[in-house]
């Protein structure tokens, strides 16, 4: 004797393949972002006056005076300008911080 045909399946095992789905994403997508994120907050939490950056337009300069949510960089003699501290991608000469492309 089989089991009918009509019978529906358990709930539980209609859950595995959307369970499996949220699982690879996590491992995929979110998690390999957070650890960027937190490689990112450390370099900018690291930044101190005299360091030498770029910032996300391709400006380069030297770290001046260091705030909560702000950085001035001295781009030329007599020249400073206010950027935002998020807007720092790395130092001079070296690679980004966090690949955008990664």
């Amino acid at each position: 004797m089989a089991a009918p045909p009509d019978q529906a399946a358990s709930p539980l095992i209609q859950l595995i393949p959307f369970a499996l789905v949220l699982a690879i994403f996590y491992f995929v997508i979110l998690l390999p972002m957070k650890r960027r994120q937190k490689k990112v907050d450390a370099f900018l939490k690291a930044l101190k006056v005299g360091d030498k950056v770029v910032t996300t337009g391709g400006i380069f300069g030297a770290v001046t005076k260091v705030a909560d949510d702000s950085i001035q960089l001295q781009i030329a003699p007599n020249v400073r300008i206010d950027v935002s501290r998020a807007a720092i991608v790395g130092y001079q000469g070296q690679a980004p911080v966090a690949d955008q492309n990664a």
